[in-house]
Formats: C-alpha cells, structure tokens, sequence
C-alpha cells in the first residue's frame, strides 16, 4: 500500500504532468480561463486518463505483449483514449449542456492530449502492473486537475486593466504558470 501512496505523491506533485513533464499544455491554458470549466476538465481528465490506463495495460499485457506486436501500442493506446473521450463528451452533453459548452474544443482535445498517452506509454515503459498503473494515471490525472485549477485561481486574480500592456494576455499566463513550475520543484526533495 505504501508504494501505491508513494505513486500517486510522485505523480500528483513531483513530477507533475504539466508543471515538470511540461504534457497538456494546450489544454492547460486554454481551459484555465475560468476556475468551473478548470475544475470539470480536471474531472473529466481523471475519468479518462485512468480508465485509458487501466484498459491500456490490459490490452498490452494480454493482447499485444504476447502476440509480439509491441509496436502497436501507440495506435491501439490512442484508439482506447478516443473512445473514452467520447463517453465523456456524450455524457457531458446530456447531463450538464453549461460545462460541456464552457468546455468547448478542449474536450475533444483530451483525444490527443499527449499527458493522456504519455501516462499510458509511461506505465508500459516502468513495467507497472494493473493496480500501479490506474495509481499512476489516478496521480497524474490528480496533479494536472491541481495545476489547472491553481492556474484558473491565479488567472481570476489578474486585473489586466491595471497590467502594463505588454504583459496582458499570454505574456502575464505564462509567467504564471513558470512561476507555478518553479514551486513545484520543491516537491522534489520530498523523501519517503
């Protein structure tokens, strides 16, 4: 139990997805607009990556591994994450029409979103087993819905009227969102 905990404090905190893997980043900027949509992306984000990363080490371990085709993981990985993220786009639509309009085209993108892929990959790499890998893709999933919604508390915090222009926009995010990285370097002297 003690490894688990430990898998999910790595990938939540220290190497997180998007502030230390720099993966997802386009959704992270652009969803982080507004702290419900931050929020519901996060949800949706750790439904997706850790059901992906549950089916994807299934498929490897008992369908690819011993067939030898190792080499489709990426297409097959890709394949299992479109479906999911059509079950949560459906979902979302019927249930609650606000977030999935305030969700907009980044929902879609959780498809090719490379944290998603990455943390599949990444399991199958690190030779986790089933019960590791949905804690790792739970972790990781937990630290990008962290970021995010970090990032949307910032952003909601800036008066851009009384920003210099230069800073405005894009400039004034980014310095953001380096300065969040920078924190959370210190996570990594974390000791277990």
């Amino acid at each position: 139990m003690k490894s688990l905990i430990l898998i999910i404090v790595t990938t939540a905190l220290i190497n997180n997805v998007v502030l230390n893997q720099f993966l997802g980043i386009c959704s992270f900027l652009g969803v982080s607009k507004q702290m419900k949509a931050s929020a519901s992306l996060g949800v949706a984000v750790i439904f997706v990556m850790t059901i992906a990363a549950a089916v994807a080490n299934l498929l490897y371990t008992y369908v690819l591994a011993p067939f030898g085709m190792d080499y489709m993981k990426t297409i097959i990985f890709i394949l299992v994450i479109a479906a999911l993220v059509q079950i949560v786009e459906m979902f979302l639509k019927k249930t609650s029409p606000a977030i999935y309009t305030a969700l907009g085209i980044y929902l879609p993108l959780i498809t090719t979103n490379c944290a998603v892929l990455g943390v599949a990959l990444t399991n199958v790499q690190n030779g986790y087993s089933f019960i590791e890998s949905v804690f790792a893709a739970f972790g990781t999933a937990v630290g990008y819905t962290i970021a995010i919604v970090l990032l949307a508390g910032i952003r909601s915090r800036f008066d851009e009227e009384s920003m210099p222009a230069p800073l405005r926009g894009a400039p004034v995010v980014m310095i953001a969102a380096a300065l969040m990285s920078i924190a959370f370097m210190g996570f990594s002297d974390l000791a277990f």
